[in-house]
């Protein structure tokens, strides 16, 4: 199987990778912030609380927000939080490493994904997981958009 960075590299994506120690949560995650400059994001993980359908949204990481009203935003059924072993197996991450870059494990169509508005505008770099919370990668918005479409993945964009 491929690597991701090996993916990245190969689609021209231009990244930025820090190591450090294992963060899972938006919080414990805010002390890496200085050393890494751009917009920040949360990532939740859902499933529709009635019937089948899985969503993926990247928020801003200090944005508030309901997950009913992310999912009205977006256009998606009533939700709640997916478990962990659905976790593993649509995007094949662990609990504290959700991240919009597991849409390299899930065929198009699996799930269905939002960015937050806000992000998508950044002109810095956004830092998100790479498939692991022991590190973090730093792209550029477009190119993380540009990616993820060539992957076959819509990528619209939510205001919630």
């Amino acid at each position: 199987m491929i690597s991701l960075l090996d993916q990245l590299a190969s689609a021209g994506v231009a990244y930025r990778l820090v190591e450090h120690r294992a963060v899972f949560t938006v919080a414990e995650s805010t002390a890496l912030r200085g050393d890494l400059p751009g917009l920040h994001c949360k990532n939740l993980f859902l499933r529709a609380a009635r019937g089948p359908g899985f969503f993926l949204a990247t928020l801003e990481a200090d944005r508030t927000v309901s997950i009913n009203a992310l999912a009205r935003a977006a256009g998606w059924p009533k939700v709640t939080m997916a478990s962990a072993e659905e976790l593993r197996a649509v995007l094949g991450v662990e609990p504290g490493s959700v991240t919009p870059l597991g849409l390299v494990n899930a065929a198009p169509g699996t799930l269905r994904f939002a960015l937050d508005a806000v992000i998508a505008r950044g002109p810095e770099l956004l830092w998100c997981h790479p498939l692991r919370n022991t590190a973090s990668i730093g792209i550029a918005p477009g190119a993380l958009r540009d990616f993820l479409a060539g992957l076959g993945h819509d990528v619209p964009l939510v205001t919630p």
